[in-house]
C-alpha cells in the first residue's frame, strides 16, 4: 500500500523497520515477526559473543525467510564481533554511534563485500554527510524523542534537513514514531520509511519483562529524561549521546549524584542487574521514548506493522488528499507554506 525506495532497495513490502536495540531488547522472535509482517526486523548484536551472534542469526533464519538486519554500535567496535556479523551475511547490516576517528568507509566496504546493504543511524546533518560519503545505502535520522541513546534535535526538524543533505539515498525517520500518523508524517517530511523501537518493545514477541512492558503502557511520555546516569552506571562512554530513559525511582534517586554513583558503581550495577532479572521496573534502567504516551496495549508485532501502514495509507490517500481540494494546481504550495 505504501511502497518507497526503501522497499525496493531492501526487498520488503512495508517501509517499517525494527530498531536494532541491543542489551536484550530485541529477540529472534521479534525480528522474525516484523520481517514476516513485511517490514524489516533488525537484531541488536552489540555486546554479544561471536557464538551468540551465530546462534541468534540461525534462529532468525529458522523463523523467517524474509530479509532481516543485524545491528552494531560502532564506538564499541570489535573486529571479532564485526567478523561474526558479516559471516552471517545478513541482507542488511545496521550501524550507529561511531567514534569520530573510526574509518567508516572501510567498515561499510567490508559489509558491502559480504553482500549486505548498509544502514547507518545519525543524530545530525554532519554525521549524515559523513555516512553518505563513506558509502551508507540508507541513512536513519534519529530524533531526540526516541528511547535509548539519542542526540538533541527533534525528528520533525532533523529529518527534512537530512533528506535535503543526502538526496540520493533513502532516509528513515526515527524517534517518537508509534503509529500510522508518525509514518505518514515521516513520509511528508521526505523520509522513505520509519525506524521504530519503543512501540515494538510493547509487543508479545518483545523479550522485555511484562512489568517493563506495563511501564510503557503506564507512561504518558512526559516521564522520560535525557541523562548520563545509565552511562555512568555502565562505565561506557557514548560519543555525543544522551540516554532517554523512564524517570523511575532509580533515576530520581541518583540524578545529581553521579559522582557518588561512580564511586559505588560495581555495587549499584549489580543491584540494577538483579532488579532487571526480577522484573523490578523501579530499580533498574528502562529505555523507552516519548512515544510511550501513544502506546496503550500489548499487541502482536505483525498487528503493529499492519495497522501502522494501514493508518498511514488512509491518512495519505484520504484526509490529506481531501485537504488539497478540487481545482488546486498539482505540485504547488499554498501561500506562505515555504516560510
Amino acid at each position: 500500500m505504501l511502497r518507497t525506495p526503501l522497499c525496493d532497495l531492501v526487498g520488503i513490502r512495508h517501509p517499517v523497520v525494527l530498531a536494532g536495540m541491543a542489551g536484550g531488547n530485541t529477540s529472534p522472535e521479534l525480528v522474525a515477526a516484523v520481517s514476516n509482517a513485511g517490514g524489516l526486523g533488525v537484531f541488536g548484536a552489540s555486546w554479544l559473543t561471536s557464538t551468540d551472534i551465530r546462534g541468534h542469526a540461525a534462529r532468525i533464519r529458522e523463523l523467517t525467510s524474509a530479509p532481516f538486519g543485524l545491528n552494531l554500535l560502532l564506538f564499541a567496535h570489535d573486529d571479532d564481533r564485526l567478523d561474526a556479523v558479516l559471516a552471517e551475511r545478513p541482507p542488511v547490516v545496521s550501524f550507529a554511534w561511531p567514534a569520530s576517528d573510526q574509518p567508516l568507509a572501510s567498515i561499510f566496504a567490508r559489509a558491502h563485500d559480504a553482500g549486505a546493504k548498509v544502514m547507518h543511524m545519525v543524530p545530525s546533518v554532519r554525521e549524515a554527510l559523513w555516512a553518505a560519503e563513506a558509502g551508507a545505502d540508507i541513512i536513519v535520522a534519529q530524533g531526540t524523542e526516541g528511547g535509548g541513546h539519542v542526540g538533541v534535535m527533534g525528528a520533525i526538524a532533523l529529518v527534512p534537513q537530512v533528506v535535503d543533505a543526502v538526496p540520493d539515498r533513502p532516509v528513515l525517520a526515527a524517534g517518537g514514531i508509534a503509529d500510522g500518523r508518525g509514518l505518514a508524517a515521516a513520509l511528508a517530511l521526505g523520509a522513505a520509511g520509519v525506524l521504530v523501537g519503543t512501540r515494538f518493545l510493547a509487543t508479545y514477541e518483545s523479550p522485555l519483562h511484562s512489568n517493563f512492558k506495563q511501564a510503557i503502557l503506564t507512561s504518558d511520555g512526559h516521564d522520560t529524561d535525557l541523562t548520563v546516569l545509565p552511562d555512568v552506571l555502565s562505565g561506557r562512554i557514548w560519543p555525543g549521546a544522551l540516554a532517554r530513559v523512564w524517570r523511575n525511582a532509580f533515576i530520581r534517586e541518583w540524578a545529581g549524584c553521579e559522582w557518588e554513583l561512580r564511586q559505588r558503581r560495581p555495587q549499584i550495577l549489580a543491584e540494577t542487574r538483579a532488579a532487571r532479572e526480577a522484573g523490578d521496573a523501579d530499580r533498574t534502567v528502562l529505555w523507552f521514548g516519548q512515544d510511550a504516551g501513544l502506546i496503550r496495549s500489548i499487541e502482536p508485532a505483525a498487528e503493529v506493522v499492519a495497522r501502522m501502514v494501514q493508518e498511514a495509507h488512509e491518512i495519505v490517500t484520504g484526509r490529506l488528499a481531501h485537504m488539497a481540494g478540487p481545482g488546486a494546481p498539482s505540485g504547488t504550495l499554498a501561500p506562505g507554506s515555504g516560510s
